[in-house]
């Protein structure tokens, strides 16, 4: 695998029965004779608008009792400095300590200790002590839980793979979120309360101190490694049809040949060049996928932009109103408007709605949707709360659960996921306005152009299997569209001079199989997903390897037919 995709090798350390990885400034699968009890635990620093400022290692000590980073913080005003340790407090017992001095005044959203709970957890018991001594007996969430299942933490209990296990916290106040809602492989264990006020500040020369004490016990169960990863695709409905979404990037835009059923494109009303950006997605001459973003200080431009329409085709349409209560869902009063400017117009088309930006908010929020839609949409990112690699790969089987969630929510209308991209598309938690195009035109670009959406992880090759297992993942029955990157540029399947990246070929695959009656399964492990689908030509197979090491990947096809692959790391095969 290459290193655009892998980064910098993980760090194992370990102390008796106890081992982790430590991938940059995160303490990643905290384990127990080999058992993970805790996915993660990393000190965050995140400004006014959630932005994640950098934790840079300076130096790293290494004993046999104990780990210590020393770091800085780089990066959104922040500068903070400290430590972050694991230390190892005696059998059974490991603390995680953060002690960060802040050496200005900085306004924060939140700073300290987060401690990630593996997805495994989901339905387990769950034991909650909460800051007054009182325990609660509650369960990890088995499905996606809208809401944060935990508050007024002080320490939690659950047994798990023959190991009981106690997380005692300090410092501050803690509640728990379910951060599968953003297609994280985890549960979230954070401070400070979002109740209280925020952005609060830290002065120069203050502290924050936080630890996490993780008590275990007991052995965990063994598990018989086989050397061939087996799965069982079912024939079932028709695949996905794939989309691609209008490139957001700089003009000028190259010759290319139009990809996939239909071409997405948001176009945010209160900007000056959403003309411009309609025109270029209508070049490809495929059907629009048009995301309207209201104007609050004009309310007529929904009338204007549904009048631009005329002449096109046009697959579905929603809108979304970019403040309020309702903020980036389509309710009742936007999708009303929107109506309104369609019938005006005298322009026929699917009426969709949702949420602009993750399943989380569709989850939270599906109540606003108004009846009478023609279906349900909402994008999604694996790189929201992590940039690591590892946090791209663990994404896909959270896609799966985010994806069958969606379809119960949409209660049999169709499910339209995209746009699709590697880092969000517009931050829908920014407490500051969106960067706006300074030109009528296309010289800058925008949308994502005009924010920090770019990921070098976009050219690597691995990305191309990573696409197919995501397909794989999402493509449940009841999800008619899937819209992955954009036509071309950084966030892009070509580059600004209409090269294709190995994103490409991936897409390309596909669509070749999009309507076709669809061979669907669960991946064992995560890591190595296949797809497939009943062709006029015979059964066509997508397998992706995302492990760091070759899988022997054996398929079993409905009637009992198998094909079989050595699938390298980072790759995919048409079988």
């Amino acid at each position: 695998m290459t290193d655009l995709w892998n980064g910098e090798p993980a760090r194992e350390w370990r102390s008796g029965a106890w081992s982790l990885e430590l991938r940059d400034d995160e303490l990643a699968d905290i384990s127990y004779h080999g058992s993970v009890v805790l996915r993660s635990v990393r000190a965050v620093v995140r400004d006014r608008n959630w932005d994640t400022a950098g934790l840079v290692v300076d130096r790293i000590d290494a004993s046999g009792i104990a780990l210590t980073l020393h770091v800085h913080t780089t990066g959104l005003g922040s500068d903070l400095r400290g430590i972050v340790r694991a230390e190892v407090r005696g059998a059974g017992r490991l603390r995680v300590l953060a002690d960060l001095e802040s050496a200005s005044d900085f306004e924060t959203n939140r700073t300290g200790l987060v401690v990630l709970h593996p997805p495994t957890l989901a339905g387990s018991t769950l034991h909650v002590r909460h800051s007054d001594g009182a325990v609660v007996r509650s369960r990890f969430p088995a499905g996606i839980s809208p809401h944060q299942p935990a508050f007024d933490i002080a320490a939690l209990s659950w047994t798990h793979d023959g190991l009981d296990v106690d997380v005692r916290f300090a410092g501050d106040v803690f509640e728990m979120e379910d951060q599968r809602n953003w297609s994280d492989a985890s549960y979230k264990t954070y401070s400070r309360p979002l109740a209280l006020p925020f952005p609060y500040s830290l002065a120069a020369g203050e502290r924050v101190v936080q630890s996490v004490d993780i008590v275990v016990s007991g052995t965990p169960g063994t598990v018989v490694d086989d050397p061939v990863t087996r799965i069982r695709l079912q024939e079932g409905p028709a695949l996905p049809a794939i989309g691609v979404s209008a490139s957001t990037a700089p003009d000028p835009t190259p010759d290319f040949a139009a990809l996939g059923g239909t071409v997405l494109v948001e176009l945010d009303l209160a900007t000056r060049n959403w003309r411009a950006a309609l025109d270029r997605a209508a070049a490809s001459g495929l059907p629009l996928d048009v995301r309207f973003v209201l104007a609050d200080a004009d309310p007529a431009a929904i009338d204007h932009a549904v009048r631009a329409l005329h002449g096109l085709s046009v697959a579905r349409v929603t809108a979304f109103p970019p403040t309020g209560p309702a903020r980036h869902v389509s309710d009742l009063e936007a999708i009303a408007a929107l109506r309104h400017a369609l019938a005006e117009a005298g322009i026929e088309a699917e009426v969709v709605g949702g949420a602009r930006s993750h399943f989380t908010e569709l989850n939270r929020e599906h109540h606003r949707l108004p009846r009478g839609l023609d279906g349900i949409v909402f994008s999604s990112t694996p790189l929201f709360h992590s940039l690591s690699t590892a946090q791209l790969v663990e994404s896909v089987g959270m896609q799966r659960v985010a994806a069958g969630q969606a379809v119960r929510l949409a209660g049999g209308l169709p499910v339209h996921i995209g746009p699709i991209s590697l880092r969000p598309h517009f931050n829908d938690v920014a407490t500051t306005p969106p960067p706006m195009p300074e030109h009528d035109d296309l010289r800058d670009g925008y949308g994502s152009a005009l924010t920090d959406a770019v990921d070098a992880r976009q050219a690597a090759p691995e990305l191309a299997a990573w696409t197919v297992a995501s397909a794989a993942a999402f493509a449940v029955p009841g999800v008619a569209t899937l819209a992955y990157f954009e036509e071309w540029g950084p966030r892009g399947l070509r580059t600004a001079d209409s090269a294709t990246l190995p994103v490409f070929d991936a897409v390309a695959a596909l669509a070749a199989l999009a309507g076709e009656p669809g061979l669907r399964g669960d991946s064992p492990d995560g890591l190595v997903w296949a797809l497939g689908a009943r062709t006029a030509g015979g059964d066509v197979v997508l397998v992706a390897n995302l492990d760091r090491r070759p899988r022997a990947v054996e398929i079993e096809l409905p009637g009992g037919d198998t094909r079989a692959a050595d699938v390298d790391p980072g790759t995919f095969q048409r079988l």
